[in-house]
């Protein structure tokens, strides 16, 4: 296990290629990386990020280099031709990759629905959050990105999904009712799939174990254990074993602390009778 998680670390993504065909272009046109940042009106290390294949080369991005650099096309071809599973930060590709794979999933989350059981509509209005903004196409991107990942609930064999999310979610004003009707109305069906379980975490508790944050929960088919975290800015992909065994232990207080299944289903059907 420990030889595939070093070459998964040490493996040359689309990225990678990528910013090699614009170093290679960029020296072909005779610019510095200073030069080109300075043409394109961006710092010296965002161009230097790419060509390392750190930094993921947007669409627009991608079509304002091959103008400048005279390539015809081909940065912005190149792009749109990465497989969707890179189409992440680099700091998650391994996650995405151990979820499309899960034998079992599990998900706590406090501030939005979990990403495998939104709707489009909801999916789109939380990157409309973003801040500083993201441009259109990019958005798209992502929405496109965050859907082809629910594939997971179409998958055979099927993954046991367990979902815990805070009341105060279900029950915000942020964004349209309307739009957030239809998620709820989504959570239900999601419920009736024999291998998902969701549980919601209700609002007047005298403790919450899960004040730190976020966590997702899984084990791969050779029956290994990660757990991936998120903050502001942040993500961390746990693969220590005493690591995920005390945010596992976490995550059975979660659920101890939750609504039960059947009391859960019943809370959503009367969050829908409020709306």
């Amino acid at each position: 296990m420990e030889q595939a998680k070093q070459a998964k670390r040490k493996r040359v993504t689309s990225w990678h290629l990528i910013g090699a065909q614009v170093s290679m272009f960029r020296r072909a046109a005779g610019l510095t990386q200073a030069a080109l940042a300075d043409q394109c009106r961006v710092s010296d290390d965002t161009i230097a990020s790419i060509e390392q294949g750190r930094r993921l080369l947007q669409r627009d991005f991608a079509m304002l280099l091959d103008e400048i650099l005279e390539t015809k096309g081909a940065l912005k071809v190149a792009v749109e031709k990465v497989p969707e599973k890179e189409r992440f930060p680099a700091f998650v590709q391994d996650f995405v990759e151990y979820e499309q794979e899960a034998l079992s999933l599990m998900s706590y989350q406090n501030q939005v629905i979990p990403g495998l059981l939104q709707t489009e509509e909801y999916a789109r209005f939380v990157f409309a959050c973003l801040y500083p903004p993201i441009d259109e196409d990019e958005q798209e991107e992502w929405v496109q990105a965050r859907l082809d990942r629910q594939r997971l609930l179409e998958r055979k064999p099927r993954p046991m999904l367990h979902f815990i999310i805070e009341e105060s979610i279900l029950r915000s004003e942020i964004g349209d009712p309307a739009m957030m009707r239809r998620q709820i109305e989504h959570l239900l069906k999601c419920a009736e799939l024999p291998f998902v379980c969701i549980q919601i975490m209700p609002m007047k508790l005298p403790k919450h174990a899960g004040l730190a944050g976020p966590m997702v929960l899984l084990e791969t088919p050779d029956h290994d254990h990660f757990a991936y975290v998120e903050g502001q800015r942040v993500s961390f992909l746990h693969e220590d074993p005493d690591e995920v065994s005390v945010l596992q232990q976490l995550y059975g207080m979660l659920r101890s602390q939750a609504l039960s299944p059947e009391e859960s289903i019943r809370l959503l059907k009367h969050l829908l009778g409020e709306r």
